[in-house]
């Protein structure tokens, strides 16, 4: 199931709450962080819009595309990510009853799960991304908005969180030890990444109550 993005707010939430095993947690991911983006968009405008905060445009304005850019992209990813578990599914349903029938599907599994792998490694990479302009936006955005800019960043956590989760689950039937080392390398710096990024983030909103 893949055209969700179509969907209302209550049919995608109950296409999630449903027992097919698509939409899942990593299409759940992906739209947390197109929340996040949406709230640093937000954000930005709150302080573009306002000539007492002309000093700060400058350093919002680089934030306030970033944040649209990765919308869409999480939008994109959230699709993809559905698209790549169906692919898994479908691998798995190959014939199995002759030794070729079984490598062949031994093969498209394992290449199934590193597509599957690294779309929300993409997620994740682009939570950290946005992550990383947020706190500049906290520090010198529209401080009536800075709780804003504070749900952003922990939404922004929990995609990458949710991702790499993702990510992980995929990797334990991908088949190819060299890219498992490589991805778990990253997973580890990304997990320990984002979650320096969000108490940037939460530091600097504090500071405006």
């Amino acid at each position: 199931m893949s055209g969700f993005s179509r969907l209302s707010l209550e049919e995608f939430l109950s296409a999630l709450a449903s027992e097919a095993p698509t939409p899942g947690g990593g299409t759940a991911a992906a739209v947390a962080g197109a929340m996040a983006a949406a709230l640093a968009e937000m954000v930005a405008g709150l302080t573009l819009s306002k000539e007492k905060y002309a000093a700060a445009h400058a350093a919002v304005r680089p934030v306030a595309h970033a944040a649209a850019a990765a919308r869409r992209e999480f939008l994109d990813l959230a699709r993809e990510d559905s698209e790549a578990y169906e692919g898994v599914l479908e691998a798995r349903r190959l014939p199995k009853e002759t030794p070729e029938q079984k490598t062949e599907r031994g093969q498209r599994i394992a290449a199934a799960n590193r597509l599957a792998a690294e779309i929300p490694m993409r997620t994740a990479r682009t939570a950290a991304r946005l992550l990383s302009t947020l706190p500049e936006l906290a520090r010198k955005g529209n401080p009536n908005a800075a709780s804003d800019a504070g749900a952003a960043a922990l939404l922004l956590e929990a995609a990458a969180e949710g991702a790499l989760l993702n990510v992980a689950i995929n990797l334990s039937g991908a088949g190819d030890p060299a890219f498992v080392a490589g991805m778990s390398r990253e997973m580890a710096d990304l997990r320990e990444k984002t979650q320096h990024l969000r108490a940037d983030v939460l530091a600097a909103v504090r500071q405006h109550f």
